[in-house]
């Protein structure tokens, strides 16, 4: 296959400019919060084609793109994914998880109780493709839990700046996801996501407001 090369296009922004930018940025994701009481109103699927779109834009292994996103909208579909998910979720807090995560949850007040994922207008399920089938014959992807982080944190970062909040929900295990959405067996579930507008009323814990500052979480050489 010949390699063909064409040339960057560049934003060549000023120092200050660029200053700017990254600091309006920072203001803007910093108010990001994850949030489980979300209206019950429509959204226009143009704004969830576009995150879905920058999501796929991420840099990944051997541009092999090894994801793929699953919009559901369809009321009937969302009730069985908590029906499937509360099942799991009921398992991890009745039997699964050890007192010192139950401990940890606490502040949020989280339990086996789902609502979130009926209320909420778009789920939207993410999945790893540990590998590809091309003519019938299996493609690895490399470097695919890391490439499909990142494709997340975009997606995530294009629905906050759009002005949508969401939930990053991980049931575990989430294989109920491949049979009820219909996908192959080299697809694996990495996260559901669930989007909207939050409630009026929406509150979140006092203690999520707290991030670890510049030089808890830097080091520099």
């Amino acid at each position: 296959m010949e390699f063909i090369t064409k040339k960057l296009d560049f934003s060549n922004q000023t120092i200050t400019e660029m200053k700017l930018n990254s600091k309006n940025f920072y203001n803007l994701v910093k108010k990001r919060r994850s949030v489980r009481d979300f209206k019950k109103q429509k959204i226009d699927f143009e704004i969830i084609k576009n995150a879905v779109l920058a999501a796929g834009t991420a840099p990944n292994g051997a541009n092999l793109q090894p994801w793929h996103f699953v919009i559901i909208k369809n009321k009937t579909i969302k009730k069985k994914i908590r029906i499937a998910a509360e099942i799991e979720e009921a398992e991890f807090y009745e039997k699964k998880a050890p007192q010192e995560w139950l401990e940890a949850l606490k502040p949020l007040g989280t339990d086996k109780n789902k609502s979130f994922l009926e209320e909420a207008p778009y789920l939207i399920a993410i999945f790893e493709k540990k590998y590809s089938v091309k003519n019938n014959k299996k493609v690895k992807n490399y470097y695919v839990k890391e490439s499909v982080g990142i494709a997340t944190g975009i997606l995530i970062s294009c629905l906050h700046y759009a002005g949508l909040s969401m939930l990053t929900h991980t049931p575990s295990p989430m294989n109920f996801l491949n049979q009820i959405l219909k996908r192959p067996i080299n697809e694996k579930p990495f996260v559901l996501l669930v989007v909207g507008k939050p409630k009026d009323d929406c509150e979140i814990p006092v203690y999520a407001e707290k991030k670890k500052n510049f030089s808890k979480i830097t080091s520099i050489f």
